[in-house]
Order: C-alpha cells, then structure tokens, then sequence
C-alpha cells in the first residue's frame, strides 16, 4: 500500500466533501494511480466500507481494461463555495413586492 496524501493533494481536491452517491461518476476520469491514491487515503481517514469498496471496484475495472473517461475533475455543484441559483436580472425579475410609491390598503404588511 502506498502512503496516504495529504487531502491537499488528492487527486480530487474536495474528496472530503463529495456525496458518496456521486463517487462513482466522479472517479471515471481518473487513472489506475490516481483511484489507488483516494484509496490509501480513505483507508488511513475514513475507512468507511462503501467508499472503499467503490474505489477497489474502479481499480479492479481499470486493470481489467476499462479506460478513464470524462474529466479527470468534473465540477461539483453539491459541493461548491458559491451561492447558488439562478443570477437575477431586470428581465428575469419579478414585480416587486410593495414598493414603497404603491401602498396596497388591503394588503396586512402596509402599515395604515
């Protein structure tokens, strides 16, 4: 067994973060190599059964001739930094809500 990287240096640098659901389409870009080193470093972190278990049938296919395909690091909504959502724009916009020259007399949040 090869030793563990620090998370810094995995080959998907939000491994941590990563849905297990998601794990399998998010490894098909990586190599033979690159699998064994998530492999190495779950087992010193987490060791949770799944994961490993995903990981070593990955490598297992790899050896047995399976080719990385799609992006070695394919984005991950679930996991980033940014607000999500769609951007808002005048067009897109919708009326606004008691605005401040229309009172609405019936309406219980204007004051009277």
């Amino acid at each position: 067994m090869n030793e563990s990287k620090a998370h810094n240096e995995l080959p998907l640098p939000d491994y941590d973060h990563i849905p297990q659901g998601t794990l399998p389409t998010r490894i098909t870009g990586l190599s033979e190599q690159q699998v064994a080193e998530l492999l190495d470093y779950e087992k010193a972190h987490g060791n949770r059964l799944p994961v490993v278990q995903v990981l070593q049938q990955r490598i297992e296919a790899l050896r047995n001739g399976a080719e990385p395909s799609g992006t070695a690091n394919p984005d991950t909504p679930e996991v980033s930094q940014a607000h999500g959502g769609s951007p808002v724009r005048p067009e897109t916009a919708g009326p606004p809500v008691n605005p401040p020259s229309q009172g609405v007399p019936t309406n219980p949040s204007q004051p009277r």
